[in-house]
């Protein structure tokens, strides 16, 4: 015999209200959509921040942005993408230490330090810790598709703000006009990458031609493998300041490596600006959100033998769509009600 997903959750709601209002909470939502100045770490004295926008979808995907500046100025107000919170996603965007404060590896370990605190602290907000996206433009795009190749490497994890249990992958990249390596950009660009006043200097310590190890250790090129998560770049042609051929390097890379990449060369653009974020940039940006994130596969929800897990687990299958004629929700270790004797051990199954 089957029931639909809406007449279980009625009969689990009933049980609620006969059983005193047990998990009344669960079905609480935060009144608030924009939660500002979150602390996610401290580094000697340092606050690192993030700020978090959050749509009226219920558990929906993440994106975490990484502002630009080169690497030396710009902040977590310079977000770029809220708008992606009217097609369903949550936005949080993160800062980093700044070059006057330390040199690299600090930016990346902060920015993994941000996504394990979101990880950790997916419950108390209500966005999806399965699904995460990270994107940003010039320097944070660089940090942005550092973060999604480096999945896994151990000196770019760092320890900053704890959370270690968690994972500082993500599944999906989207880079605006940033810089992919640093060695290529030492020959190509030595203006950009080589000269004292510029912001490669300040983030390796010294120009890319002399500091050649950490200028492979920045560069998201020196990390592409066949794990790596689906990438979107943006990139102007006319731009002056990141030139193409770092997009083109690492869209090489994804490419020889039969991974996802789409790169969007936009003419008559330089370096940033409004266009970037608008029209038919914004529509490529949510379809290939919706297709690489919102669209992973995932299993039923799972309930873990206790009355309120299983009520989340329905509502949750609700809120997903699932179709209720395929649709199921496992309890893996039975019923676990302190008021009943001899509670099932075996995992139960609710078509």
């Amino acid at each position: 015999m089957r029931f639909s997903i809406s007449s279980c959750i009625l009969f689990f709601l009933v049980l609620v209200s006969v059983g005193g209002g047990a998990g009344s909470g669960l079905f609480a939502a935060d009144a608030s959509r924009i939660q500002k100045d979150l602390e996610f770490a401290n580094v000697d004295g340092h606050s690192l921040k993030l700020d978090l926008y959050l749509p009226a979808d219920k558990h929906p995907p993440l994106v975490v942005w990484i502002h630009g500046g080169g690497w030396r100025a710009g902040s977590k107000e310079r977000c770029f993408v809220t708008w992606l919170t009217e097609h369903g996603y949550a936005v949080a965007s993160i800062s980093y230490r700044l070059t006057d404060k330390a040199i690299f590896p600090s930016q990346i370990h902060d920015c993994k330090a941000a996504v394990r605190w979101l990880r950790a602290n997916a419950d108390k907000y209500g966005y999806r810790s399965d699904r995460v996206a990270v994107a940003g433009s010039s320097a944070g795009g660089h940090l942005a598709t550092l973060l999604g190749t480096s999945g896994g490497v151990e000196e770019l994890e760092g320890t900053v703000g704890g959370h270690l249990d968690q994972s500082s992958r993500v599944d999906v990249i989207v880079d605006f006009y940033g810089p992919t390596d640093f060695v290529l950009r030492s020959k190509t660009h030595p203006a950009r990458a080589n000269l004292e006043e510029s912001g490669t200097y300040g983030l390796l310590g010294g120009g890319a031609d002399k500091q050649t190890e950490r200028a492979k250790q920045a560069s998201p090129t020196s990390y592409v493998s066949v794990d790596d998560p689906p990438l979107l770049i943006f990139h102007g042609d006319q731009d002056k300041k990141v030139l193409l051929d770092q997009s083109y390097r690492i869209q090489e890379l994804y490419e020889n490596s039969n991974l996802a990449v789409t790169l969007h060369v936009l003419e008559g653009l330089g370096h940033g600006g409004s266009a970037f974020f608008e029209g038919e940039q914004r529509r490529r940006m949510v379809a290939f959100l919706d297709q690489h994130l919102k669209a992973l596969p995932r299993a039923a929800p799972e309930s873990h033998g206790n009355l309120s897990s299983a009520i989340r687990a329905f509502v949750e299958a609700a809120d997903e769509k699932f179709d209720p004629m395929h649709s199921f929700i496992l309890v893996r270790h039975g019923w676990q009600s302190p008021k009943v004797d001899g509670a099932p051990k075996k995992p139960h199954v609710f078509w």
